[in-house]
């Protein structure tokens, strides 16, 4: 559910949305029979596949629900929400001194408006500078957002820096560098019909050493507004568009790293952050895990309890490492969840996760600031794609933040 760069697709597909996870539900723990004489063998449960990482192998796999219009990846299975680490889990809270520029709360941001859109193979239409300042402005009154995060290293993204500097806003970044496709997915990815041509990621590997160059000089330039780097965004899972290997995905973050001043990180699914806990440790400074319980199935009532779940997980992969949240969120609307996405739901989500994510000192990206119509099924007006925004495409509040914006 993140907003695409407007470099994701060089490759003239249809983008997806790229912040956000598809999740389908995961089954119910099985439970034992009762014990008789002679006991029946317990049943094995069916797995739901992996979100924003390859779906683990199970003995007896369940098949994958047909896809949404608008082509979204398939989730990974849930963990048992844990409330309290156990003797063998790593705890997850972390001191004040971890937060990223010392924000517990903060989000995800592009800025298209209606009508407008990344490159699509046939060209960018992005907001003026002047659209840029107005949302700036509203995101950082009261202090309410004072980090943000930005998906790619393109021009839309140096205009968003060049204003926050030219208007002094109370606003610093974490800037991404986006990484378009390396490897060939279309037999894993749903949205994808046909093999990339061996051009197309030839291009690409150039195309990404290029965009990571940029991360590199705007890092550098806008040294006191930049805090971190995301080098990747979703890159690891085979379900998606724009896979890359572990192996070039820790070469450009270690190139990013060895050039600024910054901690360097990557923005990843929480099952592909478990899955290279080792490589990726070598060279980042902190993980920002995605998770999105809506798309993996979970109500309002098992929101928070799955998050945790989720990046407990992460945790007990790598103990040491420094967490963050690189996104999270819940839609106030969607054709795909019927009553599950409301904005009552919405506003229960974003407290209950801010408030935990205070008490366990974890800078949080809440996904994401303002809903954007171009993403998604352009016939289905409802998909959840477009309604993750804590903001309408006009701007105007949600419930979630009604008490902040009246």
């Amino acid at each position: 559910m993140p907003p695409l760069s407007s470099l994701a697709l060089a490759l003239g597909l249809t983008l997806v949305s790229c912040g956000r996870t598809e999740r389908t539900p995961a089954p119910a723990p099985t439970q034992a029979p009762t014990p008789t004489p002679t006991p029946a063998p317990t049943p094995t449960p069916a797995q739901a596949p992996t979100p924003t990482q390859a779906p683990a192998p199970t003995p007896t796999p369940a098949p994958t629900p047909a896809p949404a219009p608008a082509a979204t990846p398939t989730p990974a299975p849930a963990q048992a929400p844990a409330q309290a680490p156990t003797p063998t889990q790593a705890p997850i809270a972390q001191t004040p001194d971890a937060l990223l520029a010392g924000e517990v709360v903060a989000i995800a941001y592009s800025g298209y408006r209606a009508g407008q859109h990344p490159d699509r193979g046939d060209g960018e239409r992005a907001p003026t500078r002047a659209q840029l300042l107005e949302d700036l402005r509203l995101l950082s009154r009261d202090d309410n957002f004072s980090l943000i995060r930005l998906y790619d290293s393109r021009s839309l993204s140096e205009t968003v820096l060049e204003v926050i500097r030219a208007e002094r806003l109370p606003i610093k970044v974490m800037l991404g560098a986006w990484l378009a496709a390396e490897l060939d997915s279309h037999e894993t990815c749903e949205w994808l019909t046909e093999p990339y041509p061996e051009a197309t990621l030839a291009r690409n590997r150039v195309e990404n050493a290029a965009e990571v160059d940029r991360a590199i000089a705007l890092a550098k330039r806008f040294e006191d507004i930049v805090v971190a780097v995301s080098v990747g965004n979703e890159a690891l899972v085979t379900w998606n568009d724009h896979l890359v290997s572990i192996e070039s995905l820790v070469t450009y973050a270690r190139r990013v790293k060895d050039n600024i001043a910054q901690p360097v990180t990557t923005a990843e699914n929480y099952v592909a952050l478990a899955q290279h806990a080792a490589a990726l440790s070598e060279v980042l400074d902190f993980f920002a895990v995605h998770t999105y319980p809506v798309w993996e199935g979970k109500g309002i009532d098992e929101g928070l309890s799955f998050t945790i779940a989720n990046l407990q997980m992460v945790r007990d992969a790598a103990p040491k490492m420094r967490l963050a949240i690189g996104e999270a969120g819940w839609p106030s609307k969607a054709s795909e969840f019927g009553p599950r996405a409301s904005e009552a739901h919405q506003q229960r989500y974003f407290d209950e996760l801010t408030a935990w994510a205070r008490k366990m000192n974890i800078t949080t990206f809440v996904f994401e600031a303002f809903d954007e119509d171009w993403k998604g099924n352009p016939n289905d007006p409802d998909g959840a794609e477009k309604h993750w925004g804590i903001f309408d495409i006009d701007r105007r509040p949600k419930r979630v933040m009604a008490g902040r914006y009246q």
